[in-house]
């Protein structure tokens, strides 16, 4: 039997190799022909994910990471040399930081900036950004400063970094942005959110990211008020663009330095990975991802596996870190198979500490129960 195994990451545990190698452990090598196909959509694994289907190259980067620390890390260059592909989580990721570190009124997106500089230095004029994973909440203010911009208060003194400072910002200066007119800037994104309101960057995700509900009310208003300041300087409503809620705004900060636009992240990377093929050849596929809940079918890459696969009529094992209750039912028609590693006897976060050897495990008891070991 054929099996394509092409899990996204299971967040917080286990990167989409790690996932993939954990299944194929568990499935009988000797009776079957596996192919592993790590994939991401937008969040983290995306460099990866791409340069493994793209000619490129991975560069080293010096930056910071959410709470200002130094860090290093990787932004990849296709062969061209001329497009770079870079994640944000990479810098300004909720994983780089400990739990009791995660608050989004202060962490920042300035080092997602100093990547997206040091493309440009490259001679990169294409830019692909992924947005999943954030821990931020403040716009893109970071991302725009470590790029040039002045963002000043009443005493033209820079505002300090964080969504709690955006009250603070009174003009905002980009003439240095004229350098980066002829860039492109094309933004990996699975959601439609805007950047305020009830489905916005902070109503729907800073909470995650560390919010409190007193917090969320700080953020929002804080939103606001930076999406005003620009508007009145770029003419450029960034509150308005769909999209721009993702990654806690950094899209619709950036919006008005570079030419831009967004597109599905997880329909980029199946098409340049030319999974579909894969699919096709496939008798079985096994995919999954952290969690399975009412947003999976919202562009997330288990679920268009899915679809894709059931169009075929290629049978899918989906395999979750846990399954939101009630979303068993409201997927069972797209997946042949639904397995969770987290239930009543294990915990979310006993799962989530021994996921490698508890996919495994769950993989090999469910390819003897369903007699395909």
């Amino acid at each position: 039997m054929k099996i394509l195994v092409v899990p996204n990451s299971f967040k917080g545990s286990l990167s989409a190799g790690q996932v993939a190698s954990a299944i194929k452990n568990g499935i009988d090598n000797s009776k079957h022909e596996i192919t592993l196909m790590p994939m991401a959509d937008g969040g983290k694994g995306t460099v990866e994910c791409l340069l493994s289907a793209v000619s490129g190259r991975t560069i080293s980067v010096d930056t910071t990471d959410p709470i200002g620390r130094k860090i290093t890390t990787d932004i990849g260059i296709f062969n061209n040399s001329k497009t770079a592909i870079i994640e944000m989580a990479a810098a300004s990721g909720l994983e780089l930081i400990p739990k009791e570190k995660q608050d989004p009124l202060v962490t920042t997106t300035f080092g997602t900036g100093k990547l997206i500089k040091k493309a440009i230095d490259l001679g990169c004029y294409k830019i692909i950004l992924g947005l999943g994973d954030s821990a931020t909440n403040d716009g893109g203010a970071g991302a725009l400063q470590a790029l040039g911009a002045k963002l000043l208060d009443a005493n033209k003194i820079d505002i300090k970094h964080g969504g709690l400072y955006l009250k603070d910002l009174s003009e905002i200066n980009i003439s240095a942005f004229g350098k980066y007119q002829h860039i492109d800037m094309t933004f990996l994104c699975d959601v439609s959110n805007t950047l305020l309101g009830p489905q916005g960057a902070t109503k729907i995700y800073s909470k995650q990211k560390g919010a409190s509900s007193e917090a969320m009310e700080i953020l929002e208003s804080n939103l606001k008020h930076f999406a005003t300041v620009l508007q009145r300087k770029t003419g450029v409503d960034i509150a308005t663009i769909i999209g721009s809620g993702a990654a806690g705004g950094l899209a619709a900060g950036l919006s008005i330095a570079f030419k831009s636009k967004f597109i599905s992240g997880s329909d980029y990377i199946i098409n340049k990975t030319k999974l579909i093929k894969k699919i096709l050849n496939a008798d079985l596929i096994v995919t999954g991802e952290g969690k399975l809940d009412s947003q999976t079918k919202f562009g997330k890459i288990p679920y268009k596996i899915a679809k894709m696969a059931q169009k075929n009529k290629i049978p899918v094992i989906g395999i979750f870190g846990m399954i939101e209750q009630g979303s068993r039912y409201e997927y069972e028609g797209q997946f042949q198979y639904l397995f969770s590693l987290s239930n009543q006897d294990i915990s979310r976060e006993t799962a989530m500490q021994n996921a490698y050897h508890l996919l495994t495990d769950k993989v090999n008891h469910i390819f003897r129960k369903l007699k395909f070991n």
